[in-house]
């Protein structure tokens, strides 16, 4: 496999040699993207035209493949339905989420409030709300994490202070962390009938809500990026919650690959949550086998690429790492399909690095591409 190099970066900006270094070509594909955001757009030359093997996952149940957009909302709606049939449907969306605003600071160039929020019936969480200097309404991000801080840099990992970076970058910018405080123990609420990941889904929309409610943002430019679990967690809202206008997902296992430790869509605080049993977390073994809806959804021959077709044609980019290399073009390219049934540009893209960590270039590439989908490109 071709190792991907490094990029140069100055002050936050690549350079334009990066198309050439990847060995990649501003195709027709992506020609609704800048210069230095196309090429990853576009599959690199050893996997264009290369599929992972199975049936055509943009066709509708009848087997004819979509036309019109009217057929395509068809499609989706049958991809929707059986996800939801196997996660669980959502308590209803909160329509304007109680926002209190517990403290109020200056930190450079912006305004940060510590708020509580409103994220489902009956239940609140704690987070971060940072608001630009400037005159609004701004584009908005929704970063959700393991916890807010390290989000909005006040953490001790680097590199993932995406809301901070981005509010900097003139983004209004909403910071929570998992639900109860716990990620492999999520609090639910008791209106909630659906899988822990599902549920990350809801928290994303009801997010999104109380986002849309602010003087400060224009609602039509609300996007949402995540890391690792709050990769996974971006995916989700950004597939199941259509109203986000564009997603950023940072090495979250884009593959359902269960011989990687990292990729753990199976344990119950995923997909695999099971009443009245409990696997022993870790790998699928005899000893530990697949549970909950994780188990129907693999015994179908369901895949993560189908789910993903949610997103079509709203751009989102993929931040790979250690669990998200360069190969997973082969299943990228499926959702691409997606894109290309509706006769728009195949808006799925992949930018790697080797490891899980996000990089400064990672990150780079990452803000410009919000920079480009929600301030540059124009409302659809």
């Amino acid at each position: 496999m071709k190792r991907v190099p490094h990029l140069a970066i100055k002050t936050g900006v690549m350079v334009a040699a990066v198309g050439v270094l990847l060995g990649r070509t501003s195709a027709k594909a992506a020609d609704d993207l800048p210069k230095e955001l196309a090429p990853y757009f576009t599959p690199p030359a050893e996997y264009v035209g290369k599929v992972t093997a199975g049936p055509r996952l943009v066709d509708l149940a009848s087997g004819k493949t979509p036309q019109t957009k009217e057929e395509w909302a068809a499609r989706r709606s049958e991809i929707l339905k059986t996800w939801q049939g196997f996660m669980g449907e959502w308590p209803p969306v909160l329509e304007h989420p109680k926002l209190e605003i517990l403290e109020t600071s200056r930190r450079e160039d912006f305004t940060q409030h510590r708020i509580r929020l409103e994220i489902a019936p009956g239940q609140t969480g704690e987070g971060y709300l940072l608001i630009p200097d400037g005159k609004g309404p701004f584009p908005a991000v929704y970063v959700p994490f393991y916890d807010p801080e390290t989000s909005i840099g006040l953490g001790k990992k680097p590199l993932r202070d995406f809301a901070y970076q981005l509010t900097k970058r003139g983004f209004v910018s909403l910071s929570m962390g998992a639900p109860g405080g716990d990620a492999r123990k999520p609090v639910l609420s008791d209106a909630a009938k659906c899988q822990p990941l599902s549920y990350l889904g809801y928290l994303s929309a009801n997010a999104w809500q109380a986002l849309a409610d602010r003087s400060e943002v224009d609602r039509n430019r609300i996007g949402v990026m995540g890391h690792s679990y709050g990769g996974k967690w971006a995916m989700f809202g950004s597939c199941l919650w259509e109203k986000f206008a564009c997603a950023v997902w940072s090495d979250p296992g884009i593959v359902f690959d269960e011989a990687r430790i990292s990729i753990n869509y199976w344990e119950p605080w995923y997909l695999g949550y099971e009443p009245g049993y409990t696997r022993k977390s870790g790998l699928i073994t005899s000893e530990s086998p697949r549970t909950g809806p994780y188990k129907q959804i693999m015994e179908q021959g369901r895949s993560l690429s189908e789910f993903q077709m949610l997103m079509a044609p709203r751009p989102f980019l993929v931040s790979g790492g250690s669990e998200d290399f360069p190969s997973r073009w082969a299943d990228l390219n499926r959702v691409r399909e997606a894109y290309t049934v509706q006769k728009v540009p195949a808006l799925a893209g992949m930018h790697n690095r080797p490891l899980h960590e996000p990089t400064e270039e990672s990150n780079a590439l990452a803000y410009r591409f919000m920079e480009w989908a929600l301030k540059e490109r124009p409302v659809r």
